[in-house]
């Protein structure tokens, strides 16, 4: 029987490369797909922050940082609330992520030329009981270089393949369907779209110049989720959420249109967890997109007052970085799409941090100077940016000309002046209490005890109305779509399995298209910095077990 090559890999993004480079170290000759053209190499993780999952690691000793796997595996399992029975293969894939990122993740990362930035970072920190959701210790650490400083091992393995002739890519290939012979898929068919010079992440043409059709011993689906087809997220989108947003923003680009997992199913597979998905709720408009609809994430401290369309707080403890499918149940519940922070320039200046390579051009572009000087301006050069021209941002100096530009960002009045100012002056009061009620001045206060927030992440707890303090800040925030958190069914070894649980032969998946892992390692929610790792643990596992079922 005549292949074209031993393994096809579906999505040149990071599952799609860490997969290749395990076929290339094995020997395997491979042929590597992707619907954009070459200059979108890497897909999403080249436009991420670089965040990963470590526990126990030296940066969070050198932090003070008291961390085990057996404590991040309780976070894990209370964050998840696995509870369906197609959780048995991603509470599977749970335990062995929880193994590798307490075990050698950070040693093969390192291995490979990556280093990561000192300072270890407190996402999802939960704010319910300790068997709850959320972190209970800080475990986000930042790849120095962003989201390109991790693509870019993997990236050179692959091109080095090619080096030797073990690897095609075939760019500008759009898979429409998967077939089989004697009950095992080794046959890719698709469309070839013609040649395009987009910029990565801008829209390429659609234009179909021909077909094609390629057959392998076997094939490894590494091809995204759902979030830029604002169709499918709507479809999909769970019940207990309530209806979807008329009006979200983009996380990824359009072509993240989760059209793969479509073709996987018409093949056999199985595909289960549809409904938990995974979108931020502190998007904000970017003022220079790529993309359509092109929305940016605020990274926030702890400090900001959180409002909702009507000017109500919002409820204890959806606090900024605490709960993000927390706070998007809530919001679905108040009729209104958006949110708002409000804050002040010294606030800004310490809190926030924006998500995305692009927007972190310090750490990106691995400059200790430009980091130094980042962490001596009032403000961030990028917030800044959207300070000046962001249409989700109003600065003023007076609180009720700040109103008059909320109401006016929404074209609605909303927002009662003496109820927000209400909020707002409630909560100053506090500040100065050292018996306070309120839980989030208690959060703010017990982030300060935590050195790494104290250093760049928390501003020292003040009055929001505090003139020194200012300008008065207000941020609309957007539902912004990002991940899809079911997807393929996978054993440990990334086979795709049919609706009775039985392997699919000679079909696989990694990355977003497998949930990361099982079709849904992270159950309902997601601790951060554990999707890129996602895609690392099971593009590896799935170049693994290919390379052993072939050649």
């Amino acid at each position: 029987m005549t292949y074209d090559a031993d393994v096809i890999v579906i999505g040149a993004g990071l599952a799609g490369l860490v997969a290749t480079a395990e076929l290339v170290d094995a020997g395997r000759k491979v042929i590597l797909l992707d619907q954009e053209p070459e200059q979108s190499i890497g897909g999403q993780a080249h436009w991420s922050f670089g965040g990963l999952f470590f526990v126990d690691s030296p940066e969070q000793r050198r932090m003070r940082i008291k961390d085990s796997h057996a404590l991040a595996l309780q976070d894990w399992r209370g964050t998840a609330g696995f509870d369906r029975e197609e959780d048995a293969w991603p509470r599977r894939w749970a335990e062995a992520y929880v193994d590798f990122a307490a075990g050698e993740k950070r040693s093969w990362l390192h291995a490979q030329g990556v280093r990561f930035f000192p300072v270890v970072g407190w996402a999802e920190r939960g704010g319910y009981d300790a068997n709850g959701h959320g972190n209970s210790v800080p475990r986000f650490h930042i790849t120095w270089g962003t989201g390109p400083g991790l693509v870019a091992p993997f990236e050179r393995r692959v091109r080095a393949g090619a080096a030797r002739g073990l690897v095609r890519f075939a760019f500008r290939h759009r898979v429409t369907g998967l077939s089989a012979t004697a009950g095992a898929v080794d046959t890719v068919t698709g469309e070839i779209l013609a040649p395009s010079g987009a910029e990565r992440g801008t829209a390429s043409s659609r234009e179909v110049t021909g077909t094609f059709s390629l057959r392998a011993q076997a094939v490894i689906v590494t091809s995204g989720g759902i979030g830029g087809n604002h169709d499918l997220v709507r479809a999909q989108w769970p019940a207990r959420l309530g209806t979807p947003p008329q009006r979200m923003l983009s996380g990824v680009p359009a072509h993240v249109d989760g059209l793969m997992l479509g073709i996987a199913e018409a093949a056999g597979a199985s595909h289960i967890n549809k409904d938990r998905m995974w979108h931020y709720t502190e998007g904000i408009e970017n003022w220079n997109p790529i993309w359509a609809r092109h929305g940016i994430r605020i990274l926030p401290g702890p400090s900001p007052l959180w409002l909702d369309a009507t000017g109500k707080r919002l409820p204890v403890p959806l606090f900024p970085g605490f709960d993000t499918l927390g706070t998007l149940d809530h919001i679905m519940k108040t009729g209104h799409d958006h949110t708002w922070f409000v804050l002040n320039q010294r606030i800004i200046g310490k809190e926030f941090a924006l998500s995305g390579s692009e927007q972190n051009p310090d750490l990106t572009g691995k400059s200790i100077r430009d980091v130094i000087t980042r962490a001596r301006q009032a403000v961030p050069g990028p917030v800044k940016a959207f300070m000046d021209n962001g249409a989700d941002f109003v600065v003023e100096r007076d609180l009720s000309a700040l109103v008059r530009g909320m109401n006016a960002v929404t074209k609605e009045d909303l927002l009662d002046e003496a109820a927000v100012r209400g909020e707002i002056v409630a909560r100053d009061r506090e500040i100065a209490n050292p018996f306070t009620k309120d839980l989030q001045v208690t959060a703010i206060h017990g982030a300060r005890r935590y050195l790494g927030d104290k250093l760049i992440r928390t501003a020292a707890p003040h009055r929001i109305l505090d003139p020194a303090a200012g300008p008065l800040i207000a941020v609309r925030l957007s539902i912004l779509t990002r991940k899809s958190l079911g997807g393929l069914e996978t054993d440990l070894s990334s086979r795709v399995l049919t609706g009775t649980g039985e392997p699919l032969p000679g079909l696989y998946a990694a990355g977003e298209a497998a949930g990361f892992g099982g079709g849904g390692v992270h159950g309902y929610r997601a601790l951060e910095g554990t999707f890129l790792g996602g895609c690392i643990f099971s593009g590896r596992a799935a170049g693994r077990a290919a390379a052993l079922a072939t050649g």
